[in-house]
This record gives C-alpha cells, structure tokens and sequence, in this order.
C-alpha cells in the first residue's frame, strides 16, 4: 500500500519541528511534502538580531541543511508560496502551476509584520524585520552612515535596533507605550532594560507616538505626534505580528485571528491542521517558539493516528538576552504587595520578581541573572505547592534546596 501523502505548508521553525516529529516517530510511513514560500530552508528567526549584529555567521542561523529533507524522503520544495487549497479534491496549487495532492495538510503558514496605517509607509526604507532576506539590505544601509528608527520597543524592535548599533548605525528606538516589553516585564525591570538599550548607544523614546514618514520617495523623517522629527534613511517597523490566514480562508477553513484549531490542532476539516504562529486555540495565538513546539509534538501525534495529544495550550514564556543582557519572564508577573517577592542589586543591573497565587508559583521576571530560569518555569507550569519555600523561593534552586 503506498505511503499516505503529507503536506506541510510553512517551512518555519513549527513546520520543521512538526517534521522532525514524525521522521523519528515514524520513519518511511508518509510521503512527505514541505513547501516554504522563502528561498532557504527553515532557519532559527530568533538569531537574526545575532546575525544582523555580526555576534553569529550565517550557517548558525540554519536549523537543518537543505540534503536532511533528502536524506529523510522529504519532498523540499522553496520559494513558492502556496496560492490556494483545494479541501475537497484534496489538493494545493503553487505558482508556477504545480499540482501537490494529499492525504493530510498542515498549515504552518506563520505571520505577517504588522505596519503602522500612518501616511509614508511606502516609501523606500521603510521596511520591516522579519526574513533572512532583511538582513542584507540592513547591512546595505549600515554602509551609508545615515541615522535609524525602530518603531516598536518590544523584544524585536529592540533587537532589531541593538543589531544596527552594532552595525555603527546611530538608532532611535521609538514605543508607543511608558515602558520597553510591557507584554513581558513590569516597570522596574523594562527599566533595566532600557539602561542597557542605552547603553548600546540606542536613544530611547518613550510614550512616544508615531504621526507620519516624511519624505519624498525615500524614508527622510520620521514625525512624532508631538512634532519631534527625527531625521533618518531608514524605518525598521516592528510593532508585532498578524497571523497569515488567507490561505486558510479562502480554502474555507474556520479562521477568527488566526486558524482556528481544537486540542489536536485539527481545524475545521479534521483532515487539515495548523500549528505555530497561523493557529488560534481556544482564542489564543502564539508568538513564542516553544508554544509553537509544544503545538508541532501535538500535531504529529494526531497525524500518527494517536487522538491523546490533548494540547491544553501554553504558558507564556521568554528566556533570551535583550541587548546582551539576560531577561526571563514567565506567566502572570503582577499581583498585590502580599503576592509578591522582589529581589534587587543595587551594585549589579540585577532584578528578581517572583508572584505567588495560593501556594503556588503564578509568574516570575529575572533580568540580569536568570540562572534559575529552567526551574521557575517547572514550578510555574506544575502549579506545585511552594508556600514552605516563600523565604527562600526568590534566591534560586540551590539555595531553596539546601535550606
């Protein structure tokens, strides 16, 4: 009987994942067909900022060299984006006219960065910070010795304006909101954050809204609100991500945000699943890699016929260096003064919080040192009972264990 026929299409880091899952779990069962729509096999979007930074070199970005999807009988296919699917003669055209048949679908499509409706975002320079194609003309531009603007002070606007820094690019790093990651750090540790950013040699505006690109057909300016004009040849715009559904919507699946998707990561036509930045569960899309993981192992599971997987979605969290400084940041970090243990170093850029719910640990933030990162996150997603560790909790393992 010959091998049932699998598509995936997005070669992203939930796409490779979700492959990775079944050549190991199941090797030669399916006939294995991936389609990205960029010209490089799937590589790791979070080192980009390394990349552009010049800290890494470009075979550290790859996750798998492209002969892996031979030697495992996978059907590589890059640079042709899917144009439309087909549910019921269970098919999907590409671009150039080409036919894919299949048994099951999964749709790992990702996201699309998000623009500010402002007049002048058409202008050339005005770009986003997304593919490894935007790299080099980053590095293009690092040559000019003109001035940058990052819109955005989340993880990667911020990241976005350190790689330039690094690149001798002097960067104004633009946010709308009264602190740096407010999604992911309270007001005390973004303002770690932020010194660090500063630093760089990064210029950081704050509650700062953006009215309009100036500039004839190049980005010249960018125009605050309050009418600040900050002279620039460059407009990196990194204020999210919206997740890539048309596919989806136009083949009929249900799509709210994202594709809307069940325990299994089965759409609406259980033959077809989404995972990754493309998939909505239970109201939720993720932006993070290791919900997206955590989505691809479920995934393959309901692929190789076992209905146990049962994703009951995930808990938020970061562990990366912003700026070259560590931040960690996991779960529901606010809470009363009765909740909360805050640890600071007054001689060291150094700052623990730790949020406690009835016993248990609900949500932490570490900036500076987050050695301890892995076992907060085991306590935070096992709900286990801490209370006789209170006094000890915010000093890390070690010192919990031995006391």
């Amino acid at each position: 009987m010959a091998p049932q026929r699998l598509v995936v299409v997005g070669n992203g880091m939930a796409g490779l994942r979700l492959l990775e899952e079944i050549v190991e779990r199941a090797p030669g069962r399916f006939a294995i067909t991936v389609i990205g729509a960029e010209p490089e096999p799937a590589y790791n979007r979070v080192l980009l900022s390394s990349l552009l930074a010049g800290d890494i070199g470009a075979d550290e970005v790859m996750l798998r060299p492209r002969d892996w999807y031979g030697t495992h009988g996978i059907e590589l296919i890059t640079g042709q984006p899917a144009q439309c699917v087909d549910i019921l003669r269970r098919a999907l055209r590409l671009p150039d006219g080409t036919e894919v048949a299949f048994d099951a679908l999964v749709l790992a499509t990702g996201s699309d960065p998000v623009t500010l409706p402002v007049p002048g975002t058409d202008l050339a320079g005005v770009v986003t910070f997304r593919t490894l194609a935007d790299i080099a003309g980053f590095e293009t531009f690092a040559s000019t010795g003109q001035p940058a603007v990052v819109i955005g002070g989340g993880v990667l606007g911020i990241e976005a304006a350190y790689g330039l820094a690094r690149r001798g690019v002097p960067v104004t790093l633009v946010h709308l909101m009264d602190r740096l990651m407010e999604r992911q750090l309270d007001a005390e540790g973004a303002e770690l954050v932020a010194q660090a950013v500063a630093q760089k040699g990064i210029r950081v505006l704050l509650n700062a809204k953006t009215r309009a690109i100036q500039g004839g057909s190049r980005a010249e300016a960018v125009e605050l609100t309050d009418r600040r004009v900050l002279p620039c040849g460059l407009v990196v715009m990194a204020i999210g991500v919206r997740p890539r559904i048309a596919l989806a919507a136009t083949a009929g699946l249900k799509v709210n945000r994202g594709i809307v998707v069940d325990d299994l990561m089965r759409t609406s036509v259980p033959s077809v699943l989404a995972v990754g930045e493309c998939a909505e569960h239970c109201g939720t899309c993720y932006g993070l890699v290791e919900p997206c993981y955590q989505q691809a192992k479920a995934a393959a599971t309901t692929i190789l016929g076992d209905t146990s997987a049962d994703y009951a979605g995930s808990v938020p969290a970061i562990h990366l260096k912003v700026s070259g400084v560590p931040v960690f940041s996991i779960g529901d970090f606010d809470g009363t003064a009765a909740d909360r243990i805050i640890i600071r170093d007054g001689g060291a850029p150094c700052y623990r919080k730790l949020v406690l719910r009835e016993g248990r640990l609900a949500g932490a933030i570490l900036v500076g040192d987050s050695a301890d990162a892995a076992w907060y996150t085991d306590l935070v997603r096992s709900g286990a009972p801490v209370a006789a560790l209170r006094e000890q909790l915010a000093f890390g393992r070690a010192f919990a264990e031995a006391a």
